[in-house]
């Protein structure tokens, strides 16, 4: 629990990480005596506002120039604070051509501590992940040497046990620390995929009392696998959630994609909860091949009764820019995938005289 604590707070997990000599971007907490226009000013904008607390994209702003600053700091607070009871924020430089890559870690109560590799999340809307691939297309095997045995170190400097995730921000070949999640997270599938093992299984012994299955050395990367979350969202409404009804709900068998859902025909998506349908999740030897495998996937998946962000994430996984691995987080901005599908005249003229 004090670990947990100790790294829930962001601004306390910075300080750590420089402590154990993790590289980490500048940041100043947000007080009533801090200068912000000068603070920003000595970063150099543009400079992210982000909640000390929490996660989730909430509490998250962009600020480009100094006129937006004071409005996006009050703005950021407020959402903190009804989000996660907290509204301390800081400034810290923002990147604005990177990659969020993350490793997960995980270790046990007697000192034997792993990373299995990195994921890329940099396919984001509102600061939250929507596709996510391990391994990730623009790291070296040096780099990835060096972001794992930085997040090994940042992990034994806690005395941390069971599974978690460092994440940090990639820019060529340079990489900054960003918060650490003392849990297994959404997208922790793509790397069992490519690990072969089970990592709730796992986290289960470990929290048992027992050791760690494998070390370091009986880990290898095998192929690579996508994971693509569904949600009930319009991406033409600036992929705001839509609830509903979930009138029908038949997952595709093609391709032997893994679904984690917990909905079925007749479910509903209320307004109450997070609008996540599905996350789904195909592996093949090359990422080409997981790409095209998880698209026909989810164009196969019969999901009707309200809107989904799930033409917007065919597209952008048939995007070439995407099957290059031109990830960085600026990435639906800059490229701008199909929001939704155009059915052809001919597709409704086949639908038409199928139904006569």
């Amino acid at each position: 629990p004090d670990v947990i604590g100790s790294i829930g707070d962001k601004l306390s997990a910075k300080k750590m990480m420089q402590e154990a000599g993790v590289p980490t971007l500048p940041a100043i907490e947000v007080t009533e005596d801090l200068d912000i226009n000068s603070a920003a000013a000595e970063m150099d904008y543009p400079v992210l506002v982000k909640a000390s607390a929490g996660g989730g994209g909430r509490g998250m702003r962009v600020v480009e120039a100094e006129a937006e600053l004071a409005a996006a700091i009050e703005s950021a607070k407020r959402e903190a604070g009804s989000s996660f009871g907290d509204d301390t924020v800081f400034l810290e430089k923002w990147l604005s051509r990177s990659r969020h890559v993350e490793i997960q870690i995980i270790g046990d109560q007697y000192g034997n501590l792993v990373h299995c590799f990195e994921r890329e999340c940099s396919i984001q809307r509102r600061h939250q992940k929507i596709i996510e691939e391990a391994p990730s297309p623009a790291v070296s095997p040096e780099v990835r040497a060096a972001m794992g045995d930085a997040a090994v170190a940042a992990a034994k400097s806690l005395g941390y046990s069971s599974a978690g995730t460092v994440e940090f921000l990639l820019q060529d070949s340079d990489f900054y620390f960003l918060e650490v999640n003392a849990r297994l997270q959404v997208e922790h599938p793509v790397t069992e995929k490519i690990i072969g093992y089970d990592l709730v299984r796992e986290q289960i012994r470990v929290a048992e009392g027992e050791t760690l299955s494998f070390s370091q050395d009986d880990l290898t990367i095998n192929g690579h696998a996508i994971e693509a979350r569904l949600y009930a969202e319009d991406p033409n409404n600036d992929f705001l959630p839509s609830p509903g009804p979930v009138h029908v709900w038949e997952p595709s068998t093609i391709g032997n994609a893994r679904f984690d859902s917990g909905v079925e025909s007749g479910s509903v998506i209320a307004m109450e909860f997070d609008a996540m349908i599905a996350k789904v999740i195909a592996h093949a030897p090359t990422r080409r091949e997981a790409a095209a495998k998880l698209a026909r996937a989810m164009e196969t998946t019969s999901i009707q009764g309200l809107t989904t962000n799930r033409d917007f994430l065919i597209a952008t996984l048939r995007n070439e820019a995407f099957l290059a691995g031109d990830t960085t987080t600026d990435f639906i901005e800059r490229i701008d995938p199909a929001r939704v599908r155009q059915v052809t005249q001919t597709e409704y003229a086949e639908a038409v005289i199928a139904a006569a």
